[in-house]
């Protein structure tokens, strides 16, 4: 049971890291977003937008990388091998999304929200995967 939870909440979290790709890396522009993370007018977001389209891949990449993680974790089972890369790919991937929203909370206390956003769910699953 644990381990299930643990793959649910490893999936949410990639899930949301990859709509915070879409947002940062596809969306930018739109006012709608750029107010979302704080951006003042559209001139700025005009300006930051090659550093939220690169920060957008970061999110995707760790997403990516747990996504690979949660397959080979699976589709290994009759490999342990297989399964230990599936695992630490896991965990690394869920424990980077938890160190950028600790990062994050070191940017101010205004951030408490979005870093709470982007790190609860890669704690829980990482936690949990600990037990599993």
């Amino acid at each position: 049971m644990v381990a299930i939870l643990a793959t649910v909440f490893a999936a949410l979290a990639a899930l949301l890291h990859v709509y915070i790709f879409v947002m940062e890396s596809v969306q930018w522009s739109q006012p709608r977003i750029w107010r979302r993370f704080g951006v003042a007018d559209q001139a700025a977001a005009d300006a930051t937008k090659p550093m939220a389209y690169n920060q957008g891949f970061y999110n995707l990449f760790l997403a990516v990388g747990v996504v690979i993680g949660l397959v080979l974790l699976y589709a290994g089972a009759d490999s342990g091998a297989v399964r230990a890369a599936g695992l630490a790919l896991v965990l690394f991937g869920l424990g980077s999304m938890v160190a950028a929203a600790l990062v994050l909370l070191t940017t101010g206390t205004k951030y408490l929200r979005p870093a709470l956003i982007q790190g609860t769910l890669p704690l829980i699953g990482f936690v949990l995967f600990l037990f599993a």
